[in-house]
């Protein structure tokens, strides 16, 4: 008999975190893969510019790999894909905005658009043994998709991010109908968002931002900077939406934002009367109270342009008394301090600040937990994996599952790597694959690891002293030095005395070692750490990295 396929669902991302989604649905052999996302560095990975899954499994399994799927063009969704595809050479199905952003992506990283395939909402496709529907859902970017993946074992519905907004800007709700059909029909697993599980109630509809605008813009007498996600183009549509009404030109600020512009405007995602989008440049050219600026920065990145503004390091534009900035979005878990510290230089520079949810200018893109429930109750699933959360959020939505009456066995608060298998009535975890993060550090993918990050750690905390020692090569004797040289440990010349120290220990570590007959150079390097390490935590309850160099003539 034919050995019998097994329907597995293995995460390589997305839980427990914020970023990176990364969903592998393998059938027998046959791979469909939901999303590369990538995440942003936190504050310890120093120097670091962003995570991304390892996909080690995918790239081990590239030929059985049939199609790439995706949700939506947010960059925890498709950011690692310019990486994913150097590697593994397959079709990917995208709604066109989403292409659109990922186009520009794969540009910059020097890689082939040629196996982009876009589809349309309600599309259908067929991927080896999967066929994929892309079901419409109202997200903080246009054209986002859930999906309901038939296999011949049974039917999965990923969510992808979604909230149900019924007042939504493009007029699209999302496809109840759709979610229900699958649902009376029966559902085997769904994976379902769950970054909003802890929140009580409905998620308000995006729509209700432009009141808040029409406020903000009404009682703004100067120049209006508006501080948001360059992908939210829907938000971007009620700034200008709003502009146009006060008679005001509109200027775009920030890479990523010019760039999602320019795609939106070409696809007619974003719409905008003529001559009512100006350049940069342009902005002085107009009364003050005639311009708004769109721009990125409202998580308070070090490089954003709305970060140089309040630190007056910007060359286009700069900060003067009287401007109106309106940060529309709420800080990412780990931002807050990065933004307080944006919002307080735009204080001190006279600006008038209005953030925060309380004053309406911002809404979450993801469901609250009756928007969930309602999810829920519409399909109907017989297993469910909550997805897209840190681990509370998984937690909290798999609790509300148990609520709704589903038995607790059939709930899977899954980790990255884990394999997840299923038959028309059983799910069982099946085992583990290589899961984690690559650390994209400039052009090197993957080269910089913990070791790395200790050192860097090390050397930002504590900074480094260097040993130079010139020997003797025949004779195996000191000839010159040691001297010691200090960077971000002790400034030199008003810790003379330490350094005289530092000095006279490592000339009597040598010294031993030439009594000792050691004349191997990682015995002498090893002397001279043990020394000094010891010597300077003694003194100073500092451990700087000791660097001892020797060279020999």
């Amino acid at each position: 008999m034919p050995k019998e396929k097994k329907l597995q669902i293995i995460p390589l991302g997305g839980l427990g975190e914020i970023g990176k989604n990364m969903t592998v649905v393998r059938y027998g052999e046959e791979i469909l893969l939901i999303d590369a996302g990538l995440m942003f560095p936190d504050e310890e990975m120093l120097g670091i510019d962003l995570v991304i899954p390892d996909f080690t499994f995918l790239v081990e399994n590239r030929e059985h790999v049939k199609a790439i799927v995706l949700t939506h063009g947010h960059e925890d969704h498709i950011g690692a894909l310019p990486y994913v595809l150097k590697e593994i050479n397959v079709p990917v199905y995208g709604t066109r905005l989403t292409l659109g952003i990922l186009e520009g992506r794969l540009k910059e990283n020097g890689v082939s658009n040629d196996m982009l395939r876009p589809v349309k909402q309600g599309d259908s496709i067929k991927a080896g043994s999967f066929n994929v529907n892309f079901i419409r859902v109202n997200h903080s970017i246009p054209d986002a998709v859930g999906l309901a993946i038939t296999t011949p074992m049974g039917t999965i519905v990923h969510t992808g991010d979604f909230k149900l907004d019924y007042t939504p800007i493009d007029g699209k709700m999302t496809d109840f109908r759709r979610f229900s059909d699958l649902g009376n029909k029966g559902v085997l697993v769904m994976m379902a968002d769950s970054t909003n599980a802890e929140r009580l109630g409905h998620t308000p509809s995006e729509s209700t931002v432009g009141a808040s605008f029409e406020k903000a813009f009404h009682n703004a007498n100067s120049r209006i900077i508006v501080a948001t996600f360059s992908s939210n183009v829907h938000r971007i549509q009620q700034i200008i939406n709003t502009a146009v009404t006060y008679k005001r030109k509109v200027a775009v600020l920030g890479r990523s934002m010019v760039n999602v512009v320019n795609i939106s405007r070409e696809l007619g995602y974003i719409t905008a009367p003529e001559g009512t989008i100006i350049d940069i440049d342009e902005i002085n050219n107009y009364p003050a109270n005639q311009v708004v600026v769109i721009t990125t920065g409202s998580q308070g990145e070090p490089m954003s342009a709305l970060t140089r503004m309040s630190q007056s390091d910007h060359r286009k534009v700069g900060i003067v008394p009287g401007d109106t900035i309106i940060i529309s979005a709420t800080p990412i878990p780990g931002n807050e301090k990065l933004v307080s510290r944006t919002i307080d230089n735009l204080l001190k520079l006279g600006a008038h600040v209005v953030y925060g949810r309380e004053n309406g200018i911002h809404v979450s893109g993801h469901a609250s937990q009756e928007e969930l429930k309602l999810m829920h109750n519409l399909v109907r699933p017989k297993f469910f994996i909550p997805v897209h959360g840190e681990y509370r959020h998984l937690v909290k939505h798999a609790k509300l599952a148990q609520e709704l009456g589903m038995k607790k066995e059939n709930i899977f608060i899954s980790e990255n790597g884990q394999i997840l298998e299923f038959t028309k009535n059983k799910g069982v975890v099946a085992g583990k694959v290589t899961s984690g993060r690559i650390l994209v550090d400039g052009l090197g993918v993957g080269d910089v690891g913990n070791i790395v990050l200790r050192d860097r750690r090390q050397l930002s905390q504590d900074g480094i002293i260097i040993i130079v020692v010139t020997m003797d090569k025949e004779q195996g004797v000191v000839v010159a030095g040691p001297d010691i040289v200090s960077r971000g440990f002790v400034y030199v010349r008003e810790s003379e005395e330490l350094m005289d120290d530092v000095r006279t220990r490592v000339e009597e570590a040598l010294a031993r070692c030439e009594d000792e007959g050691i004349t191997e150079w990682s015995g002498l390097k090893s002397a001279m750490r043990d020394a000094l390490g010891r010597y300077i935590f003694e003194r100073t309850r500092r451990r700087p990295m000791i660097l001892p160099i020797i060279m020999e003539i």
